[in-house]
């Protein structure tokens, strides 16, 4: 892989393409399925009290927007930042108005240039496992934060940890390798699953009191959005477009049945395995 072709650029290809788009197709979909995670990272910006906010992979703004609202109308701030323009594009128009308490950048947080010594709150809610270069991106948010500023990130442990994000891939595989071609493997999502090497990547990138901790919640997928969440989300959503009609629905055929077992009360019900990380930038 040449300079041409860097991780980094792969990155904003896709998430500037048609995965960005079905994101934001989705956005109302994602917001409630992951709503739990959101939840805890308001609370915890409340309980210590923080008044300038950065939230890191921002997406469509969902959490980024929860933070605003919750600091109030009295100079509370929080600002988004994402390497997705159709994501950021429609985060700021879920901002409305409220354009003094949030605000949004599109770039890559590993190497934009963001102020010095700004934000007493550093946040993500599964935007941190894809830098090129985690060190550097982690020492860049680093030096964003006022000194006892503190990091609050949810990461995903590993795929063992969460057999359900692993049904589709699992599912399609014979389909695919029937037919000669790659199943979809596990994405950057899972890069943090090992706490000691994101201990070492934040150690490296200069935080003190450094915590790791298992943070598991459950999470609701409306059974009517089923296929919306396999077809348009993740690395099948890129490859089942693609394919005849026949493989397609036998593929996705065996994706419903794979995640019967799972449906609840009208809901396909998982439990999340993520790790919350904790520093201080002291």
């Amino acid at each position: 892989m040449d300079d041409s072709q860097r991780p980094d650029d792969t990155a904003k290809a896709v998430w500037n393409g048609v995965a960005g788009q079905n994101w934001v197709e989705a956005q109302s979909l994602l917001d409630g399925l992951f709503r739990g995670f959101e939840d805890r990272l308001v609370t915890d910006c409340l309980e210590q009290g923080a008044r300038d906010v950065l939230d890191v992979g921002c997406g469509t703004g969902a959490t980024t927007l929860a933070i605003a609202r919750a600091l109030g109308p009295d100079g509370g701030r929080c600002t988004g930042i994402d390497i997705s323009e159709p994501m950021i594009a429609l985060a700021r128009e879920r901002a409305g108005p409220d354009r003094e308490a949030v605000f949004f950048i599109c770039d890559d947080a590993e190497n934009h240039p963001l102020p010095e010594a700004r934000y007493d709150r550093i946040v993500s809610r599964f935007g941190v496992m894809f830098f090129r270069d985690p060190v550097r991106a982690f020492a860049n948010l680093r030096q964003a934060a006022v000194p006892g500023g503190r990091l609050g990130v949810i990461a995903w442990r590993g795929p063992e940890d969460n057999p359900v994000m692993m049904l589709a891939a699992r599912a399609a595989a014979p389909f695919l390798e029937a037919a000669g071609e790659e199943a979809p493997a596990p994405t950057g999502q899972f890069a943090f699953a090992d706490a000691a090497h994101v201990r070492a990547i934040l150690e490296a990138a200069g935080w003190s009191d450094i915590a790791i901790d298992p943070l598991d919640i459950d999470c609701a997928l409306p059974e009517t959005a089923l296929d919306t969440w396999l077809t348009r989300l993740g690395p099948l959503g890129r490859i089942l477009p693609d394919l005849d009609t026949e493989r397609r629905d036998a593929i996705l055929a065996a994706l419903r049945e794979a995640y019967a077992p799972h449906i609840r009360d009208g809901a396909v019900r998982f439990r999340a395995a993520c790790w919350s990380i904790g520093g201080e930038n002291a």
